[in-house]
């Protein structure tokens, strides 16, 4: 038995709950009491695992609790009853589970808001205060979304399958956007880590698998490209104690060329077949950096290109902050900052537009300014990652312009 961090501990816990779910989803055909079991057992672990310990094997743990919770609930119900009894450890899994689940949260009868937020609960175990953080909406709105999603499947029936056809093209939107917010999640989580592996791994199983399925569509294609190619880049991101390492930084000997190199040509075929879409787009951008030798190689003009192609298909004040910020190594800072400043009343909340800002008022003289826009940054980030890097930023300032 360890003693685990309680941030550790939550972690740990979410990591192995999507995992459980999607196989009690499919033995008991219930997608109530599937999510119920799972909920069961995540909040015993998190009331005995600090005063216990962890046990060695969490995963097996979690698994016991869940299946003993269900032989006691549904113990009067023999058909149910009989499909929990063929759970036995080790825990298998089939290869689509995950994806069949989320196929399922992402039924039609359902809102889209509520399918995306289902998913990220049931699926990949993100706390609803991650996914309020992800979808820029209060954590009260989060929450009702779930509840009713959830009734919802039960009053209709909705079946745990994933459907040919028409029916899985009218989902094929639905999923791509959930995974890709299980990408963002794992790539820079909203909170309580830096990041997270797992879930970048998730992201391009997913991704890979669904591509599977619909092999001729391009946009999916391309959200696969996205994911391996942030997977690829994944070791240089971060130093050993979690700090974030700028792109302009980056050790590019510990990107793993050959899955570069497999990305972009996964995407030129997909390109091949004129149907550009968003997710295509962004797989390109993120193209001309892993393809740039080093910094000073990266081709501003084209990535500029890309954010004008993509904001004309899926126009948003993300979008326009990340063209601007892309311009400012074409056009210079002067510009750049003209550009985010027309973002204010859009993204006053997001704490990406106060640091591109600072990062745009400090090239320009502006070092008050720019701390100002640090702190405003760091008041509306929860990852810890991005917190240590504007700390440093404006404890930087502070030594070089002391007050008084």
């Amino acid at each position: 038995m360890t003693e685990p961090a309680a941030d550790e501990l939550a972690r740990i816990v979410r990591e192995h709950a999507g995992r459980l779910a999607a196989v009690l989803v499919r033995l008991t055909g219930d997608f109530a009491t599937a999510e119920d079991l799972v909920q069961d057992a995540v909040v015993s672990a998190l009331e005995r695992w600090p005063v216990e310990g962890m046990p060695d094997r969490p995963d097996a743990w979690l698994f016991t609790v869940a299946r003993n919770r269900g032989l006691d609930l549904l113990r009067r119900e023999s058909n149910h009853r009989a499909k929990l009894a063929q759970l036995q450890w080790p825990l298998r899994t089939e290869p689509d589970d995950r994806l069949r689940l989320v196929v399922t949260c992402c039924h039609p009868a359902l809102p889209r808001a509520a399918q995306i937020a289902l998913t990220l609960r049931v699926v990949c175990g993100l706390t609803t205060a991650q996914i309020a953080r992800a979808l820029l909406v209060p954590e009260a709105t989060v929450a009702q979304r779930i509840t009713r999603a959830k009734r919802k499947i039960a009053e209709a029936g909705i079946p745990y399958r994933i459907p040919t056809g028409d029916d899985l093209t009218e989902r094929l939107e639905q999923v791509r956007t959930v995974i890709y917010l299980v990408l963002n999640e794992g790539y820079l989580a909203t909170a309580d880590r830096s990041h997270s592996q797992r879930l970048v791994g998730d992201a391009v199983w997913l991704a890979a698998f669904l591509r599977e399925l619909v092999p001729d569509d391009p946009e999916t294609v391309g959200l696969l490209v996205l994911a391996r190619l942030h997977q690829a880049r994944a070791d240089a991101r971060f130093t050993i104690d979690g700090r974030i390492v700028l792109l302009a930084d980056q050790d590019r000997s510990q990107w793993d060329r050959a899955a570069i190199e497999e990305a972009t040509a996964l995407l030129a075929r997909a390109a091949r077949r004129r149907r550009p879409g968003p997710f295509q787009l962004q797989a390109a951008i993120v193209a001309c950096h892993a393809e740039a030798p080093d910094w000073d190689s990266t081709d501003w003009e084209q990535i500029v290109l890309l954010y004008d192609m993509l904001f004309r298909l899926a126009p948003s004040p993300l979008i326009r902050l990340h063209r601007a910020i892309a311009l400012s190594h074409t056009r210079g800072s002067a510009a750049a900052l003209a550009e985010i400043e027309l973002l204010a009343g859009d993204l006053d909340g997001h704490h990406l537009f106060h640091a591109a800002r600072a990062e745009l008022l400090r090239s320009l003289g502006g070092t008050e300014a720019a701390r100002a826009a640090d702190e405003r940054a760091l008041g509306l980030t929860a990852n810890p990652a991005e917190q240590a890097l504007l700390q440093g930023r404006i404890d930087w300032a502070g030594e070089t312009n002391p007050i008084g």
